[in-house]
């Protein structure tokens, strides 16, 4: 399989969809992907207690007894401690609506007086209600105060937990505000949508900078040979990884130097010296200058160091010299590269731009077709694969990917009798490209979603035969097993021989990561994804691994607080 088949990338399954392979409602990745749970009903938050009479969030509260004071007063002398502070805070309850927050204070405080010490749910009550008009008066700190007293009367109290997380966010105290977020919604059973957003914004907030930090000290690294020979599969032509033998030099030929030397390394698969190799053709602005700006723009991608590869990219684009073939592909590199840091309408002019300087390259189609299935723009996509497989009828990973992105759009649209020809079509993609270990792995995974579990194993396993040293093959039958037989610890398994296969496969300890937190192991999980950050090679990546760690570290904080059990889909 093609190094994008490798979810979260271009194409196959995306972490959503891992997410959801592995019964994602109940932990870091619901907690890290909200937008799943949105799709759940559920009142994200009253406005009132309707039992205690709490006043809410806004000026449209309605408190229970309101209205009643003055029936109260003919009989003030009678009142017990509990009805004076009841009476009290109805009081307070009409000060709040009318936006009279001070008053409204006053009148809290005076309940919490009143009101036998003994009696916490009340006084949970009022000093819930006095941390709502402070919240109107955006003393953040005072709610704080408040919701802590509320909470320590009673500590599941879910609306005092849910304004102290409000305020958290406005006093920048994001760790706290998560653990607050993600408390409501584990003790309202992801039902509170309120909570699931600003738990989910947190965590990217907290990725984000985790990661800008990180990313400055990280020593960049190529991946595994394999991966970048899969890497460079995913092109039909690029210029450089398969033009003619005259450019490399011999192995014996040790006056040789610059570009040449650079494609001897490559056809040799010694990857480290290509960076170093090229740069003497460009200090020497050799004849293979645009050719040496590009590969080494392409190995400075691989490690993950897109600071100086857009440098090299942009003059490719420029030079007056270079191939269009050269500056197409400068220019899809550069699309991409912009697709990972969130720019995606420059990451759409480039491909446009690419489209226009050379309309009949192949490339172009194929890897805008990868971004737009990223985008949910199946349609497009599915357009961009058919011009590709049209322009270039041998190039095998890209009919396997327009196949594919049929059959996503048939699931889309919900039509079974697309469904039943866009997965025929990838069966025959298999029997035209059987050298193609992508072809079997993506006809795998829609007959994995069809619920056809051990055909879609017997196709994994061909992907695997095809390219054994693939460890993202894998990876996607660990998934399957897990999804088919149950068994996360015979799937974890599976997903370890990614490990041995190539121990830097970030994709392996993100998928442990995510397997350990639907069995409730946050302190393992967190491991795995650690394990995962040090790997990545993008800061957008290593943002993405921070939010699930940092999400397992706050269920586990907040588990262990309130003792809850949350229900998990790999518990026997």
């Amino acid at each position: 399989m093609a190094a994008s088949s490798r979810p979260g990338s271009d194409v196959g399954w995306t972490k959503w969809q891992i997410a959801l392979a592995v019964g994602a409602p109940i932990a870091v990745a619901g907690l890290a992907f909200g937008a799943y749970y949105l799709t759940r009903s559920g009142n994200p938050e009253e406005s009132s207690d309707t039992k205690s009479g709490t006043a809410g969030t806004s000026g449209n509260t309605k408190a229970n007894g309101e209205g009643d004071a003055g029936k109260n007063s003919s009989v003030e002398h009678t009142q017990t401690p509990e009805e004076q502070a009841q009476a009290a805070k109805l009081r307070g309850n009409k000060y709040f609506k009318a936006g009279h927050y001070e008053q409204a204070i006053k009148l809290y405080s005076q309940a919490i007086e009143i009101c036998p010490k003994d009696n916490v749910k009340d006084l949970s009550t009022f000093y819930q209600n006095k941390a709502a008009a402070h919240e109107q008066m955006k003393n953040h700190a005072q709610v704080v105060v408040d919701c802590n007293n509320a909470l320590e009367l009673n500590s599941r109290y879910v609306k005092a937990l849910f304004r102290r997380a409000k305020a958290y966010e406005m006093m920048n105290e994001r760790m706290k505000c998560l653990e607050d977020a993600t408390a409501v919604c584990l003790l309202e059973g992801f039902s509170h949508q309120q909570g699931m957003i600003l738990a989910d914004k947190m965590l990217k907030e907290i990725g984000k900078e985790k990661a800008a930090e990180k990313y400055k000290e990280r020593v960049p690294s190529l991946p595994s040979g394999q991966f970048i020979r899969s890497y460079f599969s995913s092109f039909s032509n690029d210029g450089i990884s398969n033009t003619s033998d005259e450019d490399y030099c011999s192995p014996d030929d040790f006056a040789s130097a610059g570009y040449a030397k650079a494609k001897h390394c490559f056809k040799e698969g010694n990857y480290g010296t290509i960076i170093d190799a090229c740069t003497e053709e460009i200090d020497s602005e050799g004849s293979k200058l645009p050719e040496a700006l590009l590969m080494r723009a392409t190995f400075y991608l691989l490690k993950g160091q897109g600071t100086l590869a857009r440098p090299d990219l942009d003059k490719v684009i420029t030079l007056p010299e270079a191939d269009k073939k050269l500056k197409a592909n400068a220019l899809i590199k550069r699309g991409s590269m912009h697709m990972q840091e969130g720019q995606q309408m420059e990451a759409m002019a480039d491909f446009e731009q690419a489209a226009t300087i050379d309309p009949n390259n192949a490339d172009v189609y194929h890897h805008r077709g990868q971004l737009l299935l990223l985008l949910e723009r199946v349609d497009k996509a599915v357009e961009d694969f058919q011009k590709c497989s049209s322009l270039s009828p041998d190039f095998a990973l890209a009919h396997a990917q327009h196949c594919y992105a049929n059959y996503r759009l048939s699931v889309m649209v919900q039509s079974p009798m697309q469904m039943q020809a866009a997965v025929k079509a990838l069966e025959e993609c298999c029997k035209k490209f059987s050298q193609c270990a992508e072809a079997y792995a993506l006809y795998a995974q829609s007959l994995n979603d069809q619920g056809q579990f051990q055909q879609a194993d017997e196709n994994f396993l061909k992907a695997v035969a095809l390219e054994p040293d693939n460890p993202t093959a894998y990876v996607h039958r660990g998934l399957l097993y897990l999804a088919w037989k149950k068994d996360p610890e015979q799937a974890i398994r599976m997903i370890q021989k990614a490990l041995e296969i190539d121990s830097r496969c970030d994709f392996a300890y993100e998928t442990l990561g995510t397997i350990e937190v639907q069995r409730g192991n946050m302190a393992a999980a967190q491991e795995y994804f650690n394990q995962a950050i040090e790997l990545t090679r993008t800061e957008m990546e290593m943002a993405h691994l921070f939010s699930l760690s940092v999400a397992a570290q706050a269920q586990s904080n907040v588990t262990t607080k309130f003792g809850i059990v949350p229900p998990s889909a790999l518990r026997p």
